[in-house]
C-alpha cells in the first residue's frame, strides 16, 4: 500500500498519445473524481497538441523527461509501445511519482523486475493495466469461483485465432509485430490480459510451458503459440493462440467438478454458467471507456487505502508468464 498521502485532485501525466488513450483509457483519467489529466506528451508535438485540443487538457510536453519532472504532474501513466516502458518507468521512479505502464509491462521478465525493484525500493506506487481484473463481467466470475458454483476447479481450456490482418499480408510495418519491440508479437498484446486475468481468477502459477514459432513470415515476430501450466492451487490450464488462422475464436472454458463457465476474454458475450441445476447466461456490458474501473480503483488505492488489483506484482508475474512460454531472452 502506499506510503506517502496523496492530496486531491491528483494531476496525471500521459506518455503516448496512442489510440489506447482515445477511448479506453485517457477519458477515465479525465472522469475519474479527484483525477485531472494534467498533461500529455508524445515525440510528435503536432499529434500531442492535437491529443490536448481535443481533449481539454492543459498541457503538452515535447520530451518526456520534461512532463516526468513537472511539478504540476503528480503521478505518470506511460502509454507508449513496451519497448520503452523500462526506459520511462525508471525515470518515473526517480522523480518519486506513482506510475501506470500500458500492458505488457515490458517486453521480458527481466526488464519488468527491473522496473518492479525500483518502485519497490522507493515504496511508490505501481500499477500496470491489465484492467479485466477490475470490470464487473469478470469479477461475476471470481464470484461464482468463490462461491464453489462449479465446485473445485479442475481445468482451464482457452483457444483463441484469428485470420491475419490486412496490415499483416501487406507485409506493412507494424510494431506490435516487431520481434525486437514485441516478441511474441499479437500474443504480447493480447494473451498477457487473458494469463493476467486467469491468474486473478485461479492464483498464481507456478509450472508454466510453452512453445512457439513463426508460421506465417509475414513479420519477424511469433505468430503461433501454445501452453501449458499449472497454478499453485493444482489448478491446470491449457491454450493456443494462433493469428493466421480461418476462423476467428477467443473461447474460455473453466471445468469443475460441479460444472463449467464460458467466456471470451475479449468478445462482449454473455457468460455461461452450466451445473447439475441448469444453465445461467449472463450478459455484463463493458464501460463506454473500458479502464473506467481500473482507474477508479487507482483513485482508491492512492486515496482510500484500498489495495488495487493489477499492481506491479501481479504484473511481473505476468511477465514471468510470458518468458517462460516464449523461453527467456525471447527474440
Amino acid at each position: 500500500m502506499p506510503k506517502k498521502n496523496f492530496i486531491p485532485p491528483i494531476k496525471w501525466g500521459i506518455i503516448g498519445c496512442g489510440a489506447v488513450t482515445e477511448v479506453k483509457s485517457g477519458p477515465a483519467y479525465q472522469q475519474t473524481p479527484h483525477f485531472k489529466l494534467q498533461g500529455v506528451m508524445s515525440r510528435n508535438m503536432d499529434k500531442a497538441a492535437d491529443y490536448a485540443k481535443r481533449h481539454g487538457v492543459a498541457k503538452v510536453y515535447a520530451k518526456a523527461q520534461d512532463l516526468i519532472e513537472a511539478p504540476e504532474i503528480d503521478a505518470v501513466y506511460i502509454a507508449t509501445p513496451p519497448d520503452t516502458h523500462k526506459f520511462y518507468a525508471l525515470k518515473v521512479a526517480d522523480a518519486g511519482k506513482p506510475c501506470c505502464i500500458e500492458k505488457p509491462m515490458a517486453p521480458t521478465y527481466a526488464d519488468s523486475l527491473e522496473i518492479y525493484k525500483r518502485f519497490s525500493a522507493k515504496e511508490l506506487p505501481l500499477f500496470v493495466a491489465y484492467y479485466r481484473r477490475s470490470l464487473p463481467r469478470f469479477l461475476k466470475i471470481k464470484e461464482w469461483l468463490d462461491e464453489k458454483k462449479i465446485g473445485s476447479v479442475r481445468q482451464l481450456c482457452w483457444q483463441f485465432s484469428r485470420p491475419p490482418k490486412e496490415v499483416d499480408l501487406e507485409k506493412s510495418y507494424n510494431w506490435r509485430t516487431d520481434a525486437l519491440i514485441a516478441p511474441g508479437g499479437y500474443f504480447d498484446d493480447l494473451a498477457s490480459h487473458g494469463l493476467n486475468l486467469f491468474a486473478y481468477l485461479l492464483g498464481e502459477m507456478e509450472e508454466v510451458q510453452g512453445t512457439s514459432l513463426n508460421q506465417q513470415g509475414l513479420y519477424t515476430a511469433k505468430d503461433a503459440v501454445a501452453a501449458c501450466w499449472k497454478h499453485k492451487s493444482g489448478v491446470l490450464g491449457n491454450a493456443s493462440w494462433n493469428f493466421g488462422a480461418y476462423a476467428r475464436e477467443d473461447k474460455v472454458t473453466i471445468m469443475g467438478s460441479d460444472g463449467s463457465i464460458e467466456f471470451s476474454v475479449f468478445k462482449e458475450q454473455e457468460l455461461i454458467l452450466e451445473t447439475h441445476e441448469g444453465v445461467i447466461r449472463k450478459f455484463i456490458e463493458n464501460p463506454h471507456h473500458v479502464q473506467q474501473y481500473h482507474v477508479d480503483n487507482i483513485r482508491a488505492h492512492l486515496l482510500e487505502n484500498r489495495e488495487h488489483p493489477s499492481l506491479g506484482r501481479s504484473g511481473l508475474h505476468t511477465s514471468w508468464i510470458m518468458d517462460r512460454i516464449l523461453g527467456q531472452g525471447r527474440v
